[in-house]
Formats: C-alpha cells, structure tokens, sequence
C-alpha cells in the first residue's frame, strides 16, 4: 500500500473525487483504478490536455485543474499533456465550420503562457509536462496510416457536430476527422490511466479509450467536467466570447466581473468556482432560496475567487474599490483611468464616439461597442451618448464610462 488515500477510506476518496463531475465512463471506471493503484502500488497517470490556442486560462479551465489536483494531493503522477502539434490543426469540437489552425509561434508563445499559469493551481514542479509534437512529429506516413486504420468513419460520425455539419452538407475538412485521432493517441504514448476534460471532450477522451484497447492496453477511464457558462449566463465561459474571469485577472476586474454574473448563475459558480465547503455552500443556496439579496452572494464569490487566485488581502481591497466606485461614489468622484490625448488617433482632435470607445476597449468588437452605445451605457461627463457616429472634439479632462465598470479620464 502506497497510502494514496488521504480521506477517512476508500469511499470518502471516491466521493470526493466525483464531486462536481458529470461523466465518468466507464461508470465503475474511477472505483477500478483506484483499487487497481492500491493494490500494485502503483500511481496512476492523470493525463490533461491543453491546446493552447489562446493564451489566457479563465475559470472554466479551473473547474478541470481543481479536480487534477486532487489526484496530484493523493499522490498520483499528472501529466500536462500540451497539444503544440494538434493545435497546428485546430479542434473542431462544438464548431460550425473549421477552425484556423495557428503558426507554430503563436502556439509555443500561448504554451508558455499557459505553463505559467498553471501553477495558480496545480503544482507543476510535481507534475509532467509534455508536448504531443515529440511524438506526431516523428510519425512516418505509413505510421499515420495504420492508426487511422483503427477508427472507422462511421465512428468518427457519431460525433455531434460532425453528423450535424454533414447533414447540413457543412465541409469538414480531413484534417478535422484525424483530430480526434491523435488525440487519443497521445493517451498511448503517455500510457494514460485517466483522462480529464470538460463534457465538450467526451468524444476526444473516449477515443484515447478506443485506442488503447486496439493496441492491447488497460483503457483510461474518462471523466468529463461540467462546462462552466460565461458573464452572459448562455454561453460557456470562452475567450473568444469575452465572457471570462481570467486566472490572472486583477483583483478589481475580478470582483467587478463577478458582480456581472446573472443570479441564476450564483449556484453554479458557488459548485463550480468557490472553495467553500460543501456545508457552506448548502448554507448560501439556502439563503439564496430564501429571498436574500443576491448581491450579497456575489460579493461573498467574488471573495473567494480572488482569495484563491490573489489572497485575502487583496479581495477585501477589491471589494471595497467596487463599492466605492460602483455603489457609493457620484459620476465625477469615482476613479478615472488616465489615457494621453496623444495616445488617440485622431483627425485634429477630431474623432466618432465608436472609434473613441474602441481605441479605450480595443478587446471589443466595433458591433459590441455599437450595442453599448446604443444602449444608454456609454457616457461622456455623466451624459449618455447613443449615437454610435457622432463626432467628439477631444479636450482634456473629459471623463468618459463605457459599460458598467470602466471609467477613463483623457489627459
């Protein structure tokens, strides 16, 4: 016996560990390793993938580290698995149409930033950090071949989005369907016990599964993470829908970002993004239930949440910031972010209220920026402007909200 259990017994590790899961499969599949790694003393490998495709990991990313960890607290090797090589091809799982494959330097760039960012939570001087591009790279054509001879397509079209893009006669391109493929057997040559990902990676992980087993080894158990829903409330939390909570946002932007959340969104970030215990979060649903101002909930998340990523500290000084600047405060007493006239471009001074906001919140779109416009939440010295076009002569201390939480000051 290693002693890899660090709860009471058998059964209170794998309570734990289910918790905040929505698939496990085989369904006896975590039961199995578990008793397997006890019974050879051997630790599991816990693998997670990463194509980093963007460079910035949000919350929804945590929902998965969170429960690696707890692998990584009961001793078990986890292997960091950085799809360098598969994010040249880009995954097409939950798309429409194909995705644009990145350079090679856009991907080792976003990787870097991704590693150093993982130690938000996990350990990563405990942990394995490979690069699948060590193995696809060298595989001969021949090599390829005989791989994708192990999946047939009819498999391949059991995936949603690619029956539903043939059906509606949507080109899926052929590297789309080799995909999957390689993903699983990157679980080959890490020889993965159990493979970890939100329930969008299902399809992905069961075929590492699928693949191990052509190849005559003990099949990773998948388990399969609820998808965390962004600021909107609709969609999953996304960077390329702006709707995240970074790991490494500031503490203000976080407290702000939480305080945006829809209430019907306060149960699941309570499960999904809070450390608190389970008998604390039963207490906050109950107060939530029983008529209390969500907001008051929001405040007590957002502390967490920056707790967990910042310290204690910080979010008491996040929460008062945004009492002050949000609920307390006069238009003209709040905190202004200075930007330099010289920094706009602009035609003598001369410049349209979208190219103003945008110059300020280039991390929105020209259309998103309209829809604020138009909707009452930009305002020029405590006046709302809702027309989109009109033109602005630029002259110091102008004050100038876009949206709910940010306030600039033209210098």
């Amino acid at each position: 016996m290693l002693g890899l259990f660090l709860f009471k017994n058998e059964m209170d590790t794998i309570d734990k560990l289910k918790e905040n899961v929505e698939i496990i499969f085989p369904e006896n599949g975590l039961k199995e390793k578990l008793e397997q790694s006890d019974k050879n003393g051997k630790k599991l490998i816990i693998k997670l993938g990463f194509d980093p495709t963007a460079p910035d990991l949000h919350l929804g990313h945590a929902v998965v580290l969170k429960k690696v960890k707890q692998f990584q607290d009961l001793g078990h090797q986890v292997v960091i698995l950085v799809g360098d090589f598969t994010a040249e091809i880009g995954d097409p799982t939950g798309k429409n149409k194909s995705r644009k494959p990145l350079s090679n330097e856009e991907v080792l760039l976003n990787a870097e930033t991704y590693i150093a960012q993982l130690s938000k939570i996990i350990d990563v001087n405990k942990s394995k950090i490979v690069f699948n591009s060590e193995w696809l790279d060298k595989l001969s054509f021949s090599e390829i071949i005989q791989i994708l001879s192990k999946v047939t397509v009819a498999q391949l079209m059991h995936r949603n989005d690619f029956n539903k893009r043939f059906s509606e006669n949507t080109p899926i391109g052929m590297h789309e369907l080799v995909y999957p493929i390689l993903q699983g057997f990157d679980s080959i040559r890490v020889n993965c016990d159990i493979e970890m990902g939100g329930t969008d990676q299902l399809f992905n992980c069961t075929m590492g599964r699928q693949l191990q087993q052509t190849y005559g080894m003990n099949p990773q158990t998948v388990m399969c993470m609820p998808l965390l829903k962004g600021l909107d409330g609709k969609e999953k939390m996304s960077k390329t829908l702006n709707n995240i909570i970074g790991l490494t946002d500031e503490p203000n932007d976080m407290f702000g970002k939480t305080m945006s959340i829809p209430d019907t969104l306060i149960t699941e970030f309570l499960d999904m993004t809070t450390d608190f215990s389970a008998e604390e979060k039963e207490d906050l649903k109950a107060r939530l239930a029983n008529g209390e101002n969500p907001m008051n909930l929001k405040k007590l998340i957002a502390r967490n949440i920056i707790t967990q990523y910042h310290n204690k500290e910080e979010a008491e000084q996040a929460e008062d910031f945004f009492t002050n600047q949000f609920q307390n405060k006069k238009f003209e007493e709040k905190v202004f972010e200075p930007v330099l006239l010289e920094s706009i471009d602009s035609e003598n001074g001369n410049i349209s209220l979208i190219d103003l906001c945008f110059h300020l919140k280039n991390d929105l779109s020209k259309s998103a920026i309209r829809r604020l416009i138009e909707s009452g939440a930009v305002q020029i010295n405590n006046k709302k402007i809702t027309d989109s076009y009109i033109n602005l002569q630029l002259e110091k201390e102008t004050k100038i909200k876009v949206g709910k939480r940010n306030f600039y000051e033209l210098k």
